[in-house]
């Protein structure tokens, strides 16, 4: 493999969605809101956020190269790391190395945003670094103590739109914070369809994340929930917080959903049938990330 490929597979970038679908919702709903965007501010944000994901991503890869990556049998293009380390890619140090170069390079967007007049990104900037680090780092680790879900789920949806919004407006407003709701159902379902086939690996390795501590029967229905209730969440913001209706164009991605669901409960997750379900998870997402962007967009073009 050329060098280059061996860094953009450690980096994980088609997961990069999971966090920049977030960041074009806020985008989009602060456009609908104030009839104007700064693409200064939004590419700063969008680079924060890219690179605060890549560090996370590379540091998962770094702590579980001493834990479940080396003893999984059934990673998956979507689960059981980036496999550079196993494969022999690149080494462990240059991994670290990587991670914190990027976690800097999101710390110099957020001081950049904090001089143009955002302070309170130092807050905000630095739920998502913690969030981001803690969820591998040891001694913490919160993957292995069954809060990893939890962090993500708000990380890659409230906080990092809430942020995005206040950074666009100026404003911490409670619908920047309640418009994440639906993707971060749908991250953590990303994150919770992954844990099953490394639920093998992660518990001989001590790594003791929800699907391990459930069992894959319980997991199955917890995923089913995570993949239907970002629906019923958009009515609720349409309702509670008068956001166009468009938003309901968003259930376009329900059909997805449902096949991956009927997947997950049909195929044991260490056959090789049961990778659509992790590919349908990952679309269903972005989906409705572009389905929500794209109507906010309308809405605000043709109020």
């Amino acid at each position: 493999m050329i060098f280059w490929q061996v860094y953009l597979r450690a980096l994980r970038l088609p997961f990069l969605t999971g966090s920049l679908m977030p960041v074009a919702v806020a985008g989009a709903l602060a456009y609908r809101d104030m009839g104007k965007c700064s693409l200064t501010l939004l590419g700063l944000t969008f680079l924060g956020v890219a690179a605060l994901h890549s560090g996370a991503n590379l540091l998962n890869d770094y702590y579980d190269s001493f834990g479940s990556d080396p003893i999984n049998v059934h990673a998956t293009p979507y689960s059981g790391g980036s496999r550079v380390i196993q494969e022999g890619g690149l080494t462990p140090a240059t991994v670290r190395f990587l991670a914190f170069l990027f976690l800097g390079v999101g710390c110099v967007c957020g001081l950049a945003l904090i001089f143009l007049g955002r302070p309170w990104v130092a807050l905000l900037g630095t739920l998502g670094l913690l969030a981001g680090y803690l969820y591998s780092a040891q001694p913490v680790q919160l993957m292995s103590a069954g809060l990893g879900e939890g962090a993500i789920f708000l990380a890659f949806g409230p906080l990092v739109t809430w942020g995005t919004y206040y950074v666009q407006t100026g404003t911490l407003k409670p619908v920047g914070l309640a418009i994440g709701v639906p993707l971060a159902f749908l991250i953590t379902a990303i994150l919770w369809i992954n844990e099953f086939p490394d639920l093998k690996a992660d518990a001989e390795a001590g790594k003791r994340q929800l699907v391990v501590r459930l069992g894959i029967k319980k997991s199955r229905w917890v995923y089913a929930a995570l993949m239907l209730a970002p629906f019923p969440s958009l009515f609720f913001l349409m309702e509670a917080f008068r956001l166009p209706d468009l938003l309901a164009a968003a259930l376009v991605a329900l059909p997805l959903a449902v096949k991956a669901i009927r997947i997950a409960f049909r195929v044991p997750p260490t056959e090789p049938e049961f990778i659509p379900a992790q590919a349908r998870t990952i679309q269903t997402h972005l989906l409705v990330g572009l389905a929500m962007t794209l109507a906010l967009l309308y809405a605000a073009w043709w109020r």
